[in-house]
């Protein structure tokens, strides 16, 4: 029995050896890839690496570039952002914010460069995939994301007048920095404003955030003045770099000039140089005079709110000494709130007779501005921001050139003079 048991024991050891042998034979099979023919471990691999081989072989053979690199980041938001292919062409290209938002963009008519339409945002996270095909159909694959300068190391200029408006002769190129400029020679070196008329035109500082431009006199009618930004990459002071990269044009319309003289109450609409209208008014108090000086219309509102307490008109409770909630056909000529507009509720008779305002310039009109036969109405209807107001005989100080669209109250020599070029 003894001896039985033994030889029992010895066979299933035998069984189970020859079962883990088998087993290791099936396993390496499997994982090898290769058949019964194959040698061993060595054989797998041999396979393996003609196998990776052949896929290599069917891989796209375009090669798509997308700048920046991936992971950039203070990049640029004028040029930075382009795909580009190689032995390929682009099939598909999308661009998006972190929050989703779609950048619109162009592909080249021969397909192998793409770019977004308009200039990105600064402070920005952006995610660009690209698809391409080569001569053979098959495709590949590109992905990356960047950010954009941020807010707190750059600086962009505001600027009016807008692109492709029409403006009146006396309307400058006017620059509003986000930061303080103190590198202001590099800066005006960014900063070109050429007319069609060949006039000379010339820049002046009015302070670190503030750049105008303007010719020695008002612009000829029917020209063209365009503005070159290339400010992308120029240092405005330390750690602060300019982002903007851009071309304005604007067209200037017919020369009109109006005359407000307080004496005689009149105010004397002229076109390239002849008067077209004579309109009565009525401007400051002798308590509350009307600058005099050159000045341009900024703004126009066919209705707006005048509330003396915003320009320091207060009674004694602190609240305006006026408070109009729809003073018809306004026209802006300061940003302290000089104002050429109508005015509904005063006597007829004052216009022409009597100066009552409280420094603006009022003409006879109704309330609720639908009436077109009015003097306001006639003036607000023939007027276009950039038309000048030259208003004289107040009795008051000259509007300072900085106020509003005020500089021809500066003369050529002074002007020339803040110039940092």
């Amino acid at each position: 029995m003894e001896k039985r048991v033994m030889t029992d024991s010895k066979r299933r050891k035998g069984l189970m050896a020859a079962s883990a042998l088998l087993g290791g034979v099936l396993v390496l099979t499997a994982c090898s890839g290769g058949d019964d023919k194959s040698a061993g471990g060595g054989g797998g691999d041999t396979s393996q690496a003609k196998s990776d081989e052949a896929a290599a072989k069917k891989s796209s053979e375009a090669q798509i570039t997308i700048t920046p690199k991936d992971g950039s980041d203070n990049a640029s938001i004028n040029n930075s952002a382009a795909v580009a292919v190689s032995k390929g062409t682009l099939t598909n290209v999308t661009m998006t914010t972190e929050a989703g938002k779609t950048v619109e963009g162009a592909l080249s008519a021969d397909g192998k460069s793409w770019k977004p339409n308009s200039q990105l945002e600064r402070s920005t996270n952006y995610k660009v995939s690209a698809e391409a095909k080569d001569a053979a159909g098959l495709v590949a694959h590109e992905n990356a994301s960047f950010s954009t300068v941020s807010r707190a190391g750059s600086f962009i200029g505001n600027f009016t007048p807008e692109d492709g408006s029409t403006v009146g002769v006396g309307m400058p190129v006017s620059i509003r920095f986000d930061k303080a400029i103190t590198n202001k020679a590099a800066v005006q070196k960014g900063i070109t404003v050429t007319s069609s008329s060949g006039q000379e035109v010339a820049g002046h500082w009015f302070n670190a955030n503030r750049l105008d431009f303007r010719p020695a006199a008002y612009w000829k009618e029917g020209s063209t003045v365009t503005l070159k930004l290339a400010l992308d990459g120029v240092q405005g002071a330390s750690g602060i770099t300019g982002v903007q990269q851009k071309t304005v044009t604007f067209h200037v319309g017919r020369n009109q000039v109006s005359y407000v003289d307080a004496k005689t109450k009149q105010m004397k609409v002229t076109q390239d140089g002849r008067v077209v209208k004579t309109i009565p008014i009525s401007a400051g108090s002798p308590e509350n005079k009307t600058y005099q000086g050159t000045m341009v219309m900024m703004e126009k509102f066919k209705q707006t709110r005048m509330n003396g307490a915003t320009v320091g008109f207060t009674d004694d409770d602190g609240k305006g000494e006026y408070d109009i909630k729809d003073v018809p056909h306004a026209i802006r000529l300061t940003s302290s709130g000089t104002f050429l507009h109508g005015n509904y509720w005063g006597a007829k008779s004052i216009f022409g007779s009597a100066n009552t305002s409280h420094g603006c310039v009022g003409l006879s009109d109704t309330k609720g501005a639908n009436d077109p036969n009015t003097p306001a109405a006639w003036m607000y209807n023939n007027s276009i921001v950039g038309d000048v107001v030259v208003v004289r005989n107040t009795g008051d100080k000259t509007v300072s050139p900085d106020n509003g669209f005020s500089d021809w109250n500066m003369d050529w020599a002074q002007w020339k003079a803040g110039s940092a070029a």
